[in-house]
């Protein structure tokens, strides 16, 4: 008889905020954005992740607003969930990421995706240029980002002969060590999950996913790919994986909250009752107290396979809603995990 597989132990806790904006007031938005992973770190958190969109109203620019975080915290980690490197010139994202990382002292975790613009293609033709035809949007590029950040030489840099060159590198500068190391794969499917392995990254899951075999079990597929991910990395058992999901705490709500928090969760359930494009599966919400949601994260295939759990904040909510899902996480789901906060053990 065969025994199910412990879970891993927790290695760290954080989030994935979206930084939602008003078109009409954008700064307000981004300045929330900068307050709560002040708010995160005072509560111990390990990590705040964001993601990245263009042409929406959330966050274009990872790095632009790790600067600004990094003037008001010191030690929780700064992640992207993910960069579409097919939106990026790897040679600028890298400096742009080594900028972020050197003004925030080593703190950054990249998360990354790779494949072709997805607009419309005159949108493409405009944002683009036509040349995004002949891009390569293979994994390479996620190879040629890399080593731009592991400072790779770019040139040869002749000896200074008194007029030019004296600040030239043959590398892309900033360089900041060790951010190279720090890469994860956001991806969704066994394909990506195994070329993750094999390039020796981390890996990154969250609530939307691939069935490559007609699964629909989410958990399940998620698991697979987990496996398959660590199979094929060079450190085996060792390689660190993360799992995200959309977790929505019900202890400690006003009743304006909680009246908000079921509707939110009542009006995505339907999109998960279906395969969207003959692969696509996307996780249901999970609504609940705190002795549910760890009754769930205990029991999930994924999370039980996972390093880092981090909760996906949904981005209709405001401010004071995320805080109240951060300190629920902080303060009673994560010790009730065996989580303890940053400050009272070694940091993640």
């Amino acid at each position: 008889m065969s025994l199910t597989p412990a879970p891993r132990p927790l290695t760290s806790l954080g989030f994935i905020h979206l930084v939602p904006f008003d078109r009409d007031d954008p700064g307000r938005g981004l300045r929330e954005g900068v307050e709560l992973f002040r708010y995160a770190e005072e509560l111990g958190l390990d990590s705040g992740w964001v993601r990245t969109r263009h042409l929406q109203y959330g966050l274009p620019s990872p790095a632009v607003f790790f600067g600004a975080v990094a003037e008001r915290t010191e030690r929780i980690r700064l992640g992207t969930a993910v960069i579409p490197v097919g939106h990026e010139n790897p040679f600028r994202l890298a400096e742009d990421l080594g900028t972020a990382d050197a003004l925030s002292g080593g703190r950054v975790l990249a998360g990354l995706s790779v494949h072709p613009p997805g607009a419309e293609d005159d949108v493409n033709d405009l944002v683009h240029d036509s040349g995004w035809r002949e891009e390569d949007y293979s994994y390479g590029r996620i190879e040629r980002l890399r080593g731009f950040l592991a400072g790779d030489r770019v040139r040869e840099v002749p000896p200074y002969r008194g007029i030019g060159g004296d600040i030239d590198s043959e590398r892309v500068e900033p360089h900041s060590p060790g951010l190279a190391e720090r890469l994860w794969y956001g991806g969704g499917s066994l394909r990506s999950a195994e070329w993750a392995g094999r390039a020796g990254l981390n890996w990154l899951v969250s609530n939307i996913s691939t069935t490559d075999t007609g699964d629909t079990d989410f958990g399940r597929v998620q698991r697979a790919q987990i496996d398959a991910f660590r199979a094929a990395h060079p450190a085996g058992e060792g390689a660190r994986a993360s799992v995200a999901r959309v977790i929505v705490p019900t202890d400690g709500t006003t009743p304006e909250q909680l009246a908000k928090y079921r509707a939110y969760a009542e009006a995505r359930t339907p999109r998960t009752e279906q395969v969207h494009g003959g692969k696509t599966i996307i996780a249901r919400d999970v609504l609940g107290s705190r002795d549910e949601i760890v009754e769930f994260i205990r029991t999930d295939p994924a999370f039980r396979a996972a390093d880092d759990y981090l909760f996906e904040l949904p981005f209709e909510f405001e401010l004071a809603d995320w805080k109240h899902i951060l300190h629920e996480l902080a303060t009673s789901i994560g010790p009730a995990l065996g989580w303890r906060p940053a400050g009272s053990r070694g940091a993640a």
